[in-house]
């Protein structure tokens, strides 16, 4: 194991190399490309949650000057938005424009103008001849005979599959005998728990331009998560070889998963640019964003059997998800679930059945966790319930049953399994249960006055990456090229996208310490689909594990080139020789340890190399990770009821992870900080509510009454306690393995088990509104008169 403090680069709190940019508005994003003679588009969207368009009539709009289109106009090619998964696993319902509405918001004419004034003017000019369908809200009302259709079909890979009781799909993973495990047991425990259909919230909306090029071709500057499957799909909707076809890697204002998809307005973008033959930029308003996707809701029902000493014998869980009006691979994420539920705690034998149902909403899609949340929010819950109900400390219970070190752990659903080789829960519990003061918690019957105060505890992971020794239903690999300059400088070229958090910043430092060099004198390529080979996307919590393990080893082939051309020009074995950062030179220095005589910058090298023709020290590879280790954590927080009101506020906070070696701790920091507001907020406040007449969005879809947790609502800093585990992941780049995700897993179990232990009231369904608390602690004091 390398020390931290053996570390040059990696671990170092370092100045962001995209930092200047960001703070003075200078960071170029898609809303922010201007091409000449670009056009603004806008789009006609449905009024109503499920509608044929009987007949539409544009020739107003293009007495205007404008360029039109409709559903006619598209490529009639049905597609998935989401592709990192195997085809044949690939559900495709999505089209360009439709012809039927399956959600409010739903496009299916644009127009595209000189200024988007004209455009959003020319849009409303278009006139639309509806047929209304009657729409179904409720997966359980959808699922029943007669309700009605969102889909009569649509395609499983290439095959035809047809929608019986809107269920988009299923799916059930079993191990052992459940019943058998269930007639060992000494006590059996069930529960039912909800959860909201959360908006993301991200700071940019959706935008893009695409300019067509003279050769039929496109390039396109998108918000996105992966370029590299933009592109592809692309390609095959609209029938253009993928050598034509450029995506741009442009800095994202935030995506939380929500743009793991092409977003809708790409591919709208892309048929007005060809059909007008000139740049056309399309930009999502925020109400036009909140109805295009938001985090699965869940419906979870847990059972679990214990022995008398508290070991569980079995576990079942039969989830309902709705999806929405589009399946955004709902089949992936009941994989997800399942692994979820499965890695958490020990079962012998076990059950998972996840039935997901199209309805007339937004649709659902992956958002900080792919629901890892929603089943943490169950789980941590229901292991408090059940310690309570046995006399157990909740803590015991969880260090007696988790799954740690050696056993396996399911990365991202049954085909995706790898061995766990670092852990730190224990360590975790253990120093965050002494900094909470744990042990002086009073129970909730001994508290009386208007504020209350409770402490809540609650763990969880989440996958660093969807890497497996065999591969499953996931597509997961990258690509990276590394490339010392003639100056001793570097350049690191990758398809990898940063959202935000830090992961381009890793990226550079990990190649610094296999280089020897200065971290500033490693520089990120600007990057798009011509010039770097595939990465599947930045998701599943696997940018510094998966994608810093490619760029690792493309720095150590560009490190034994170096060598190797070092080696003819001092005479010595190039494999007797080692390289560090000097500071005052600003230069990585080659040298033979034990001697001083024996040395040579980096830069004097590679110039030397290129005046000798010997050629450029780079490496470029593509690699596959074979394992997804788990990044734990670990959550305690301490919140405030006010008994008059039901308002809930939290006071403190601890939250750790076991992230191995992290690489920007400062930045990692800032990601557990960032995960309790997030998770906080699915707790007490987040939820898009529908009207079930209109099918609108009771919120409007604006910031103005959709509520969200903030950092003023947040504990104060001082508060707010966060610390890694001394942990080292040994398949992971210098030890690292992942913390996005992760951070907010198990934060809304930790806020409701703070409640009950504030007031004695279990809450099973979030969000905790203050209405909600309210009501419950009415009943409560009627109860008790």
């Amino acid at each position: 194991m390398m020390e931290k403090n053996k570390f040059n680069a990696v671990s170092k709190i370092t100045r962001r190399k995209d930092g200047m940019a960001k703070v003075t508005g200078k960071e170029t994003y898609s809303s922010d490309v201007r091409l000449p003679h670009m056009l603004y588009a806008r789009v006609l969207r449905s009024p109503y949650p499920h509608a044929r368009i009987k007949s539409i009539d544009t020739s107003e709009a293009e007495k205007m000057g404008v360029v039109c289109i409709t559903y006619k106009d598209t490529p009639d090619f049905k597609y998935n938005e989401r592709q990192v998964s195997i085809p044949e696993k690939t559900y495709r319902d999505r089209n360009v424009l439709s012809e039927k509405a399956h959600h409010v918001g739903e496009g299916f004419a644009a127009v595209a103008a000189k200024t988007e004034a004209l455009a959003e003017k020319a849009v409303r000019s278009i006139k639309v001849d509806y047929e209304v369908l009657p729409g179904v809200f409720d997966p359980y009302e959808a699922m029943k005979p007669g309700a009605p259709k969102v889909y009569d079909e649509i395609l499983l890979g290439e095959n035809v599959l047809p929608i019986e009781n809107n269920i988009a799909c299923k799916r059930q993973v079993s191990e052992g005998d459940v019943e058998k495990g269930f007639a060992e047991a000494d006590f059996i425990f069930e529960h039912e728990f909800k959860t909201g259909r959360v908006y993301h919230a991200q700071m940019e909306t959706k935008s893009v331009v695409c300019r067509p090029e003279p050769d039929g071709g496109i390039t396109v500057w998108p918000t996105t998560q992966s370029i590299h499957n933009t592109r592809q799909l692309l390609g095959a909707i609209f029938d253009i070889p993928l050598n034509k076809v450029n995506v741009h890697r442009v800095a994202i204002g935030g995506a939380f998963g929500s743009s793991i998809q092409m977003n809708t307005c790409i591919p709208i973008s892309v048929a007005l640019a060809l059909k007008a033959q000139k740049p056309v930029k399309l930009s999502l308003t925020r109400e036009e964003d909140m109805y295009d996707h938001c985090k699965y809701p869940s419906i979870i029902h847990l059972k679990y059997g214990l022995k008398k000493d508290g070991t569980i014998t079995a576990g079942e869980m039969k989830t309902v998800v709705d999806i929405g009006g589009h399946n955004i691979q709902a089949y992936p994420l009941l994989g997800c679930m399942s692994g979820w539920f499965v890695s958490l705690y020990r079962m012998p034998h076990l059950n998972f059945e996840g039935t997901a149902v199209y309805t007339n909403k937004a649709p659902g899609c992956a958002m900080q966790g792919y629901g890892n949340p929603q089943v943490s929010f169950a789980v941590e819950s229901m292991i408090d319930m059940i310690a309570e109900k046995m006399g157990m400390d909740a803590i015991q219970l969880r260090l007696k049953n988790y799954v740690g070190l050696g056993e396996t752990f399911w990365g991202q659903g049954p085909t995706v399994r790898s061995i766990i080789r670092s852990c730190g829960v224990e360590e975790m519990l253990l120093k965050g249960k002494d900094m909470i003061e744990w042990d002086e918690r009073i129970k909730p019957e001994m508290k009386t006055g208007r504020y209350r105060r409770g402490v809540g505890v609650a763990r969880g992971f989440h996958t660093s990456g969807t890497g497996a020794p065999t591969p499953g239903e996931v597509i997961d690999y990258s690509t990276a090229m590394v490339k010392v300059n003639e100056d001793g400088s570097v350049d690191v070229s990758t398809a990898l996208m940063c959202h935000g958090g830090g992961t381009l910043e890793a990226i550079a430092k990990i190649a610094a310490e296999e280089l020897g060099v200065p971290i500033d004198k490693v520089g990120i390529s600007p990057s798009d689909t011509r010039n770097t080979g595939y990465d599947v996307c930045t998701h599943a919590t696997r940018g510094i594990y998966c994608g810093g393990a490619s760029v690792q080893r493309a720095a150590k082939k560009a490190k034994e080139r170096l060598l190797e051309f070092a080696s003819r020009l001092i005479d010595v074995n190039p494999e007797a020789l080692k390289i560090y950062p000097e500071e005052g030179t600003g230069q990585g220095i080659i040298y033979l340890p034990g001697t001083l005589q024996k040395n040579i910058s980096v830069g004097e090298v590679a110039k030397m190399a290129q005046l000798k023709g010997w050629g450029t020290a780079i490496g470029v590879i593509s690699h596959r990770q074979v394992n997804c280790p788990p990044c734990f954590v670990t959550n305690f927080i301490e919140v405030e009821v006010d008994t008059w009101t039901g308002e809930i506020k939290t006071t403190r906070a601890v939250a750790a992870v076991d992230c191995g070696t992290p690489v920007n701790p400062d930045l990692a920091a800032g990601q557990l900080e960032g995960g309790l507001c997030r998770g906080i907020g699915l707790a007490l406040l987040e939820d898009t509510e529908y009207d079930t007449e209109s099918g609108e969005l009771t919120c409007g879809g604006t910031f103005v009454d959709y509520k969200f947790y903030t950092p003023v609502d947040m504990p104060p800093v001082e508060h707010v306690r966060t610390f890694f585990a001394t942990t080292y992941e040994p398949t992971g780049p210098f030890g690292a393995k992942g913390v996005g995700e992760a951070a907010n897993n198990a934060t809304a179990a930790a806020v409701a088990n703070a409640i009950y232990n504030a007031v004695g009231i279990r809450f099973a369904e979030a969000p905790m509104t203050p209405e909600v608390v309210l009501a419950a602690l009415q009943k409560q004091a009627g109860v008790e008169k």
